[in-house]
């Protein structure tokens, strides 16, 4: 894994999340965070947790808090700020990301 800090950047409501995500998995699990094709704007973001992050994925640590990118996805990731919102419709990551020339209303699919 190599060090990304500073080319992705967590929000502290964002961080508080995954840590809470992460207390019922085990020491070594990361939350990662991926672009995949798909989505109504050709790109979408998915979510999940890695048991044991790969070798070639890109780490992102703050207060505790373990990301991982996947070096696919980090060109498409690079410079977004990564938040956790919590209001009236809902909770959900949110991405406010640089590289996206377009994204949908529902925040989840953007195009480049």
């Amino acid at each position: 894994m190599s060090g990304a800090l500073g080319q992705v950047e967590i929000s502290a409501a964002a961080t508080d999340r995954i840590k809470a995500i992460l207390a019922e998995e085990p020491e070594s699990a990361a939350f990662r965070v991926g672009v995949e094709g798909g989505g109504c704007s050709g790109f979408k973001y998915s979510f999940s947790v890695a048991t044991r992050p790969d070798a070639g994925d890109h780490l992102v640590e703050k207060d505790g808090a373990r990301l991982v990118v996947d070096e696919t996805s980090l060109p498409f990731l690079l410079g977004a700020r990564i938040d956790f919102v919590d209001d009236l419709m809902g909770q959900s990551f949110k991405i406010e990301n640089p590289n996206a020339s377009a994204s949908c209303g529902c925040g989840v699919s953007f195009s480049v």
